[in-house]
């Protein structure tokens, strides 16, 4: 080998290793920030879990041998999350008294579930309510829960319930879910109410004045600018992305993105797949999935626990079977990119809707979010910035609201 030869190798050498190191870099700087600045997760529906006998959230589990946790309080520290809200998600049933009943029982045994896990588990997780709570947890090392309701059908007709649910620790409601409720028409159906009902317009009017936050994510085009219209503070998407990068009912439009901008309110940028990037089409696992649902019943319509339970199973083995080819943390910072060149970096968060099917292929569980950090960074985002992702936009909402109420 020549000399030259020799030069041009010690090069490129020197340039893979510093590569490599600048990979290393990312990962580590990614997890030091963790470790800095306060973050929170909007979205997590965990509580599903929780009910389950023989589920322990204080055992640390694996998303390879355990598909379905993708959250535990050992994998919350290994990702470096402070805090997150638990959402109590109750499935939209028809409209009628008996489902109300049953709608609030469930939605009671959740929240109890969240109680107890912090009850049970006092050294490692608290209850919170407001977020100067949550600033003593992280520095006292403590992780922080919040309790959110993912869908307003529990609220029935009667306005009182709003009440009812902040006295037990709730802080935001998810107007609807997947279906209309009285509340509101949802983005994944036909127009019931052209937007908010009549009552819904009083649900926005109760929940500004107790100082609940408002959650649009899941809701109609038409009722997000209705609330918009009427909410006198700003409004939260707990768990939604940007409809200009996946063209998804669920996703939010530039022109809402802009509404929210005047409302003061903050896009928590959701990790589940479908909504970060329109996914190949796998007809045999949809075909099996429907087969299942016509064998027991919409889940939302399934009762008891046991059904539930195999209908459960059998649904995390079709997709094991059929597994999906999900988006990555470069597709999903695509949104965030797309937003803050939108909008502005004071309008941007993150709920991933862990548990209730979101994760990335390199982003399965809470133990990975630093794998979102690192990729921001990759991209040029600063500390400061970081810190309004991860926590700080969605904590000046939460106490805009709070204020606003007092």
């Amino acid at each position: 080998m020549n000399n030259r030869h020799h030069i041009i190798l010690l090069v490129v050498g020197a340039l893979l290793s510093a590569c490599a190191q600048a990979e290393r870099d990312y990962h580590a700087e990614a997890l030091q920030i963790h470790e800095e600045v306060f973050t929170i997760d909007t979205h997590i529906d965990t509580p599903m879990l929780l009910v389950n006998e023989g589920w322990n959230i204080a055992e640390e589990h694996s998303p390879e041998n355990d598909e379905k946790s993708c959250v535990d309080l050992p994998r919350m520290r290994k990702g470096g999350l402070d805090a997150a809200f638990f959402a109590v998600f109750v499935g939209q049933q028809e409209r009628i008294q008996e489902n109300y009943v049953l709608a609030q029982e469930e939605a009671s045994l959740m929240i109890k579930a969240i109680n107890t896990m912090c009850d049970t588990n006092p050294s490692t997780i608290r209850l919170a309510t407001a977020p100067e709570q949550a600033f003593i947890n992280e520095r006292n090392k403590y992780l922080t829960a919040f309790i959110g309701i993912e869908n307003g059908f529990p609220v029935a007709k009667d306005i009182s319930n709003i009440k009812k649910y902040y006295d037990m620790g709730t802080r935001y409601i998810t107007l609807c879910h997947t279906r209309n409720n009285d509340i509101c028409d949802s983005s994944n159906d036909n127009p019931e109410h052209n937007g908010l009902s009549e009552f819904g317009k009083d649900v926005v009017k109760e929940m500004n004045a107790l100082g609940m936050i408002i959650d649009v994510s899941h809701i109609s085009d038409k009722s997000f600018f209705d609330v918009i219209g009427m909410s006198t503070v700003p409004v939260i998407a707990s768990h939604s992305s940007a409809r200009a990068v996946c063209d998804n009912p669920r996703n939010m439009t530039d022109e809402m993105l802009l509404k929210l901008k005047e409302n003061g309110g903050v896009i928590q940028m959701c990790i589940l797949s479908a909504y970060v990037k329109t996914p190949p089409e796998n007809k045999q696992r949809e075909d099996e999935y429907a087969a299942l649902e016509k064998k027991y019943g919409p889940w939302a319509e399934i009762k008891d626990r046991e059904t539930r339970d195999k209908y459960s199973s059998e649904w995390y083995a079709i997709g094991a079977k059929y597994p999906e080819d999900l988006a990555t943390v470069n597709d999903f910072v695509d949104h965030i990119d797309h937003v803050v060149n939108l909008i502005g970096i004071d309008y941007v968060g993150i709920g991933t809707d862990f548990d209730g099917g979101g994760g990335l292929r390199d982003c399965r569980d809470v133990s990975e979010l630093p794998n979102i950090t690192a990729e921001l960074l990759r991209r040029g985002y600063s500390k400061d910035d970081l810190e309004k992702i991860w926590g700080g936009n969605f904590m000046r909402v939460f106490r805009q609201v709070i204020e606003k109420a007092e």
